[in-house]
């Protein structure tokens, strides 16, 4: 699944956001997933 958003990317490095995605071989399928794509800073809130 690719990164939304900036601020999910620089969350998905910390401590609890490698933890909460399941270590850093899942962050790593994260950033393979996204590539080089240009994200926004933060995603836009559903149903907006």
């Amino acid at each position: 699944m690719p990164f939304k958003s900036e601020a999910q990317r620089k969350w998905a490095h910390t401590k609890e956001g490698t933890r909460a995605l399941g270590g850093k071989k899942a962050v790593a399928e994260w950033e393979k997933a996204t590539g080089d794509r240009k994200l926004p800073k933060y995603a836009k809130k559903k149903g907006k």
